[in-house]
């Protein structure tokens, strides 16, 4: 299964929001999920829609799971390439590969943003709906 998920805040930080979105081998959508999670930074954003697509995944009973997102860093922090340094994302960090554990076979990749837009709109709803209150 892949999940392509996204995470964005309208300030750094901001009111935040994230975003999951199943698809199956043929591009099929399977399932999708957004959530406000209030005040956050785009960073944080984006690890909280990473465990959004894991639970997502998880609940769709997947085994095996590819993450696509369009933060460079937060693929590769959790991939192992870039240290985690920001005492903030640590427990995220860890939250993250715990929650891989969980699957047979994972992968978590970076593509660019117009490659997302699914999860990009999800999240930009729940940013205008908590901006309307």
């Amino acid at each position: 299964m892949t999940v392509h998920v996204d995470g964005g805040a309208r300030g750094n930080p901001g009111p935040a929001a994230a975003a999951a979105v199943a698809t199956g081998p043929d591009g099929d959508v399977l399932g999708e999920r957004s959530a406000y999670i209030g005040e956050a930074t785009n960073n944080v954003a984006e690890y909280r829609a990473v465990l959004l697509g894991l639970e997502l995944a998880g609940a769709l009973g997947a085994r095996e799971v590819d993450v696509v997102n369009d933060s460079e860093l937060v693929a590769r922090q959790i991939g192992g390439q870039y240290k985690v340094k920001h005492a903030g994302l640590k427990p995220l960090h860890a939250e993250t590969l715990s929650a891989l554990r969980r699957f047979d076979r994972w992968s978590v990749r970076n593509v660019r943003r117009e490659s997302n837009e699914r999860a990009d709109r999800l999240v930009n709803r729940e940013l205008d709906e908590a901006v309307r209150g």
